[in-house]
């Protein structure tokens, strides 16, 4: 009942916003359907601060205003989480009367969207994948089966339920196992099996570059795309953008979150953000997986903190939106 009516709450401050705002400056990321951002594992919609910090402004500013947070629980397996979310986007769907959604997910969240896209296809007008572990993530294979896996399912429950409490919804779920299930890379082959639609087929491979200029003015750009899983599937688009950094050259001494991802990072033995690597990440089109970034960053998390020659997350969000206008999503 309270999601509920925070649901109703939330689509009817949208609606006054979107009657009383004057015109526009900007609409090139007007997209026609709705834009849903999943929150990834311990995540929430809002408690002390917005997860995707500062993302909503960001795609108001290129026109996109019908975009909605669900808070699903912060630790269980892809499928519980992904189950929350359809309720969560049925229910979105009778009030709002759209018929689909683009759903950005960020780390586990974008496992979460693949599972309601799959089944629900109807539902959804694309799914996009921000850091998300699809092939597992090499943190969680280091901590399953280790003497650590104890200490941080008892974490990780811990801080669900505070979550669940901080954010007012006591029916969220605190199963950490759950969580570890998903994202490690034994369980994600299982997923993979029974979901498989817009990964990557095949092996991991460098991103080749080319030189889109001349010889006297060259113009070197990336190859993303030999990474790429299927565009469409069933009428659902699909992408996906990922960060890779470096601890020692890539942090900001007031963020938080780097003294704990800079020991996570060495637990994953390829370019990765600190807790995904890099080629977990692929889905779809791949925008680019190697933005200077940690999985933090990726929401713009911790305030807004981020190393000085990071990626700007938000110009990303912004981005995409205009994206998806451009294609009638």
């Amino acid at each position: 009942m309270i999601k509920k009516f925070m649901l109703l709450l939330t689509v009817s401050v949208i609606a006054t916003c979107c009657i009383s705002m004057p015109a526009k400056a900007d609409s090139s990321g007007d997209t026609k359907y709705p834009i849903v951002l999943v929150h990834g594992l311990s995540g929430f919609d809002t408690a002390l601060a917005d997860y995707f910090y500062g993302v909503k402004g960001a795609l108001a500013a290129v026109g996109s205003v019908q975009v909605y947070t669900p808070q699903v629980s912060g630790y269980e397996t892809s499928e519980a989480r992904g189950e929350e979310l359809l309720t969560y986007l049925e229910e979105l769907s009778a009030i709002t009367g759209s018929t689909k959604f683009n759903l950005i997910g960020h780390s586990q969240g974008g496992i979460d969207s693949r599972y309601v896209a799959s089944i629900r296809p109807d539902l959804v007008a694309s799914v996009t994948s921000v850091g998300s572990p699809h092939f597992g993530s090499g943190t969680a294979d280091f901590i399953k089966d280790s003497p650590l896996e104890g200490i941080t399912l008892s974490i990780g429950n811990a801080v669900g339920t505070f979550l669940a409490a901080a954010t007012g919804d006591s029916s969220q779920q605190a199963n950490a196992m759950g969580s570890l299930e998903a994202l490690n890379s034994t369980d994600a082959a299982i997923f993979n099996a029974k979901y498989p639609e817009g990964l990557r087929q095949g092996t991991c491979q460098e991103t080749p570059s080319y030189n889109a200029g001349s010889w006297w003015w060259p113009n070197w750009q990336s190859d993303y795309s030999v990474n790429d899983g299927a565009h469409q599937v069933n009428g659902v688009a699909y992408y996906s953008w990922a960060g890779t950094y470096n601890p020692l050259f890539d942090s900001n001494i007031l963020d938080l979150a780097d003294g704990f991802l800079s020991v996570t990072y060495l637990t994953i033995n390829e370019a990765n953000d600190g807790v995904v690597g890099r080629c977990s990440t692929h889905l779809g089109q791949v925008i680019r997986d190697d933005y200077t970034m940690n999985h933090a960053d990726e929401i713009n998390g911790m305030f807004g903190l981020r190393g000085l020659w990071s990626a700007n997350p938000l110009q990303l969000y912004k981005d995409h939106a205009r994206r998806l206008t451009a294609v009638g999503l």
